[in-house]
């Protein structure tokens, strides 16, 4: 959704947003005894193993994804944010309030987008609860602005130095935010505490060969340079693999539409460079990408970040590694010579 400024460095969306928090954190108030209340006479009343099931919530899918693949039905699990919408513009729900106040961990990203987050969490007793922020599992880098990049002087001057908060796209943080999870579940959750970490062990065991598989793609490549004709929310994977890069936008950019130049800029690169493949994000536009492929006689592909995935992709079971996987042979087709 993209973003007007109002003049106090500030998007319409960031503003609306603020005002939904706020009256959503009166409504809690209101009902936060009355919760409770329930709460506990239906712990009382219960009978069946579930109700002993730890209580976690995440934002968004990739920590939704670890928390499944370590815990499996020993969680009683939600995503607060819906299959196919976009996270960036994600608004919680009164329901999602309660989730959050009711859970014994909560797991979220702690970035820009989650400023939200903290207003919520600074109106509720969270003393029974364990929060994990993703961002503090990794060394953060700050989002980059790269050649060809549309600039947009106010926003990089009312946020300066604005952290990148995407560190699961690198699986290398990916093990680390699993160690993170599998920590707190193990202490919130004693009983099952050596299942977590055997299944935690074998998970990591899968993200150190996706990691192995994306080295030997760019080992095995003499191209070095991916093209985005989209937003840019891969830097700790770029980073991570040594990976030049060209995008419309950085990663948390507001922006739907790139300048002239920009446009410019990018085709004449793919031209250049001879790139032979031009990529998008899912669940975003495709027209920019489009554009650039039909000028320069490529063809697009969807790079995941992982964000989030469609509502068909959830029911038919993807993971944060099938996805990821499928990146991998995104990668070797983007840094072939073309000629295949």
């Amino acid at each position: 959704m993209a973003g007007i400024y109002n003049g106090n460095g500030k998007t319409t969306a960031a503003v609306c947003r603020k005002r939904t928090t706020v009256l959503l954190m009166c409504l809690l108030f209101g009902m936060s005894c009355f919760l409770s209340g329930c709460s506990k006479a239906k712990q009382q009343e219960g009978t069946s193993a579930d109700d002993h099931r730890i209580k976690v919530v995440t934002t968004i899918f990739p920590q939704y994804d670890f928390v499944r693949q370590i815990a499996g039905g020993r969680a009683d699990l939600k995503m607060l944010l819906k299959p196919g919408e976009e996270s960036h513009s994600y608004e919680p729900t009164p329901q999602d309030i309660i989730a959050i106040q009711n859970c014994d961990l909560f797991i979220y990203v702690g970035g820009e987008n989650d400023e939200w987050v903290e207003d919520i969490l600074s109106s509720m007793d969270t003393g029974r609860m364990a929060t994990l922020r993703l961002v503090d599992c990794a060394d953060t880098v700050e989002e980059e602005h790269v050649a060809g990049m549309k600039e947009n002087h106010r926003e990089e001057e009312d946020n300066p130095g604005e952290y990148d908060e995407h560190v699961w796209t690198s699986p290398k943080n990916a093990v680390k935010i699993v160690d993170n999870i599998t920590e707190l579940l193990c202490s919130a959750d004693a009983d099952n505490a050596d299942a977590y970490k055997q299944d935690a062990e074998t998970y990591i065991h899968k993200l150190e060969d996706l990691d192995a598989q994306f080295r030997q793609v760019v080992e095995e490549s003499d191209r070095d340079t991916i093209l985005f004709g989209d937003r840019f929310p891969f830097r700790y994977f770029a980073d991570e693999y040594g990976l030049r890069y060209y995008a419309a936008f950085p990663g948390c950019a507001s922006d739907t539409e790139p300048s002239a130049a920009t446009m410019a800029f990018l085709i004449n690169k793919v031209k250049e460079e001879k790139i032979p493949v031009v990529l998008k994000m899912e669940l975003s536009s495709d027209h920019i990408s489009r554009a650039i492929a039909e000028a320069t006689g490529t063809e697009v592909k969807v790079f995941y970040s992982c964000h989030n995935i469609s509502a068909e992709q959830f029911q038919n079971g993807e993971t944060y590694l099938s996805l990821m996987e499928k990146n991998v042979e995104t990668l070797r087709e983007a840094l072939s010579d073309g000629t295949d």
